[in-house]
């Protein structure tokens, strides 16, 4: 009777499913969203030194107001990033060596001598560098935004992509209007 009662249970059991290998569920996000999130820390980082030096030494108070304004959101970004992709097991950066933003366009990233030129800039010169280093800067976070909201799968990560967009472009519409006068 015992054997019976064990095979009856058996069947009970395989038939609800309970012994079967659990089907593999496919993870909330896509490549566009690491993408998006490794691109954009690396994007914040690089745009921090030019924030932080116009927030400090900008002659335009309207510069170091806006440079003020990009460092918080920045900050609160990053920190919605980081968490994203450390939820999901994903390195904060891509491995340069694997072309992981390979197809992503080219964007151009700030270098060294753009820090250095600004660093050694003083007054107007100094307001004029920043306002323009931000504009091509802010343009290539808008780019990498706007390929999240079109090819992005996570909805949170499409909706800080959209954020991004709006935000960046209000703050290259006030840069732009910085840098038309005289």
């Amino acid at each position: 009777m015992g054997r019976k009662l064990t095979a009856v249970a058996l069947a009970v059991v395989l038939a609800s499913g309970c012994g079967s290998p659990p089907e593999a569920t496919a993870p909330p996000y896509n490549a566009t969203d690491v993408m998006f999130l490794q691109m954009g820390l690396a994007q914040i980082d690089e745009g921090d030194q030019v924030a932080g030096l116009a927030e400090q030494r900008a002659a335009d108070p309207r510069l170091r107001t806006l440079a003020t304004e990009l460092r918080a959101q920045w900050r609160e970004e990053s920190a919605t990033m980081e968490r994203s992709l450390r939820d999901w097991r994903q390195p904060l950066a891509a491995d340069p060596s694997a072309g992981a933003h390979a197809g992503h366009g080219d964007v151009h990233s700030l270098r060294p001598s753009d820090i250095g030129e600004l660093r050694a800039a003083t007054g107007r010169t100094f307001d004029r560098t920043a306002v323009t280093l931000l504009l091509g800067h802010l343009g290539n976070c808008v780019e990498t935004a706007r390929m999240e909201v079109s090819g992005g799968a996570h909805p949170p990560a499409r909706t800080l992509g959209a954020n991004v967009t709006s935000r960046r472009q209000s703050q290259i519409q006030s840069l732009l209007k910085l840098a038309a006068e005289p």
